[in-house]
């Protein structure tokens, strides 16, 4: 499923139409981001949790030199599926 499918699905379930479904999941991920840029977890109950996760600095190698090479510490963003959700696919 892709975003124009996303926007379809949500545009048939809540009656709205595709134009306002789709600004209503622009705003959505767009809270999503701002509130992971900031700092805070997204919790919805049921569904998951949205979270930044640090990765610490590591060593690596060039695969084509083998020369080690410095990976730099940096931010993920991640996802945990909540109790509802692993519930609906099993």
């Amino acid at each position: 499923m892709n975003k124009n499918d996303l926007i379809a699905a949500i545009s048939d379930k809540s009656g709205l139409s595709k134009t306002d479904a789709g600004k209503a999941l622009d705003a959505t991920l767009s809270a999503i981001t701002e509130a992971l840029k900031g700092g805070d977890d997204v919790r919805l109950v049921g569904f998951g949790t949205f979270e930044v996760a640090e990765r610490a600095a590591s060593e690596g190698r060039n695969p084509r030199t083998g020369e080690p090479i410095t990976i730099p510490a940096s931010k993920q963003p991640k996802f945990k599926a909540g109790k509802g959700l692993k519930d609906a696919v099993q």
